[in-house]
């Protein structure tokens, strides 16, 4: 079996949960002995780009023209069974849809967020869950917002994007849910259900250290990771002798420096991998305290895969990893208030069962035996039908 997967990496300046999920899985396909043929292509190339260069992107996330002649070509070359597909924008397009099937290929996507119906993919503006755009054919109120990177010439063209490959979307062959949530969005926007097939992302296992103290948050310090809200919740907590630590950074620094004041608070800044490692062996729980419909957030994992418990908001696919309902939970899930984020936090400290259930219910639902196998499926059921 040869696949390629394809992949816009998002850049470094901005550290994605996404691009280590796409680094992860093939890894693991060709420790499988399935062989990956990777088409990558990186943002962090924009800014070294010639003016000509970059005036040209602007049309990227509709076509990408020189993009899909190297990916025809490579496809000739390789003869792939499938093309895998995570993050088309902006330098690939959904084009890669199209000369995939054109070269006899089928189309695998994997839905990391919201984008085939909005244009920052989030469903959240202003602080607010926002659905103005669901459905509709022209995303006029994400231009009229701005959306896109806060620029209404930049959001134009990506609902441009938007709006000329909605038919394109619907011709993928299998489109991979991380959730049951995500199965139901994509029914929303009218992808077939025969389509749609749900598989979590795995994580590699971690090595088995030693509980550490506190809590950790890792993630982008923007509006809908929900910085702000733990900040508060943190004040309101009564947990004498622990540490909130934050990783990360963003436009919400200011902020989190301003707390950092504070002796039960450390900012660690913008962290590598190893250096993410060694915070949660510091800390005793992850906390995900988003106000966005998350879909499935990757720090979460790694904390599972660490043996770490899960402090979570009810949004996104956040408590799902954290087993919330379940018999033998990992954490809590509560509502996005800072009174119920602050009883959450003292729930967890109190309770080290959920730090004892992580590994499990990362062995049982979000490691490569469980997930690898659910991919590996989606691909042969495609090879069958070819």
């Amino acid at each position: 079996m040869k696949i390629v997967i394809a992949h816009n990496r998002y850049s470094s300046a901005q550290p994605s949960g996404e691009n280590v999920i796409v680094d992860y899985e093939i890894g693991a396909l060709r420790e499988a002995g399935v062989e990956v043929v990777p088409f990558l292509r990186s943002s962090d190339v924009i800014g070294d780009l010639a003016p000509h260069k970059k005036a040209m992107l602007a049309i990227s996330p509709v076509h990408a023209a020189g993009t899909q002649r190297e990916l025809a070509s490579l496809l000739q070359r390789e003869r792939p069974d499938i093309l895998h597909l995570h993050n088309p924008y902006p330098l690939l397009s959904p084009s890669v849809v199209t000369t995939a099937h054109r070269a006899g290929v089928k189309v695998v996507q994997t839905i990391h967020n919201y984008r085939h119906d909005c244009i920052n993919g989030l469903y959240f503006r202003d602080g607010h869950d926002c659905r103005d755009c669901h459905g509709k054919r022209w995303n006029g109120p994400g231009v009229l917002h701005g959306c896109y990177r806060g620029s209404r010439p930049q959001s134009a063209i990506m609902a441009v994007a938007l709006g000329a490959r909605r038919g394109t979307w619907k011709t993928v062959d299998r489109y991979i849910a991380l959730t049951d949530a995500i199965a139901d969005y994509l029914r929303s926007i009218g992808i077939e259900d025969d389509r749609i097939r749900v598989k979590p992302n795995a994580i590699a296992a971690a090595d088995a250290v030693p509980l550490g103290d506190g809590f950790l948050f890792g993630a982008r310090l923007v509006p809908e990771k929900g910085v702000e809200l733990l900040l508060e919740a943190w004040r309101r907590a009564d947990l004498p002798g622990r540490t909130l630590r934050i990783a990360g950074d963003g436009p919400l620094r200011p902020l989190v420096e301003e707390a950092a004041r504070a002796p039960d608070v450390e900012y660690l800044g913008q962290l590598d991998p190893e250096g993410m490692r060694k915070a949660l062996a510091d800390s005793a729980a992850m906390v995900i305290p988003s106000i966005w419909q998350d879909i499935l957030p990757t720090t979460g994992l790694e904390a599972l895969a660490s043996g770490r418990a899960i402090v979570a908001t009810r949004m996104g696919g956040a408590p799902f990893i954290a087993g919330a309902d379940t018999e033998a939970p990992a954490g809590v899930a509560v509502e996005p208030t800072p009174e119920a984020l602050a009883r959450g936090l003292e729930t967890v400290a109190a309770r080290p069962e959920y730090a004892a259930n992580a590994r499990a219910r990362y062995e049982s639902t979000f490691s490569p035996g469980v997930v690898l196998q659910q991919l590996i499926a989606v691909y042969e059921e495609l090879l069958a039908e070819r």
